[in-house]
């Protein structure tokens, strides 16, 4: 009799131990979830900051030639195609052209922040643009 009553309390302290443990995922689940989700974001969001500042100095270095016939369509394609892989088609391009008296070329394009993002505003941060820009002397001048 002894016997059966040990094994019955080693087996309800099993039960008690895997539901223990069962709690106790549940209750880190959301914060790992958390840190996951925040570091594929800010992988994201790096990337996309990374391809506007790539985009911004092709444009500008194709801007600064003078032996290109239409140089501001040009930069325009070149900022396109340095773009695409991203798959985003709302950013802005603002161009400086340069002058006898600032003979440098400056190229600035901005994403808003929230056709970025992949979780909105669950970080708290909403609103606000990303920024890549590119500044180059005109070539011949």
């Amino acid at each position: 009799m002894k016997k059966f009553t040990l094994l019955t309390r080693c087996r309800q302290g099993q039960k008690r131990r895997r539901a223990t443990a069962v709690v106790e995922f549940a209750v880190v689940l959301p914060l790992l979830m958390t840190m996951l989700l925040g570091i594929i974001e800010f992988g994201y969001v790096f990337m996309i900051r990374q391809t506007l500042q790539h985009a911004a100095r092709e444009g500008c270095r194709l801007a600064i030639l003078q032996t290109s016939v239409n140089p501001y369509t040009n930069v325009s394609a070149r900022i396109t195609d340095a773009m695409s892989p991203t798959g985003l088609n709302t950013y802005s391009v603002t161009m400086t052209h340069a002058s006898a008296g600032d003979p440098t070329e400056t190229i600035v394009l901005s994403v808003p922040y929230d056709d970025v993002s992949l979780v909105g505003g669950y970080f708290g941060f909403d609103g606000g643009t990303l920024k890549g820009s590119c500044t180059m002397r005109k070539e011949g001048t």
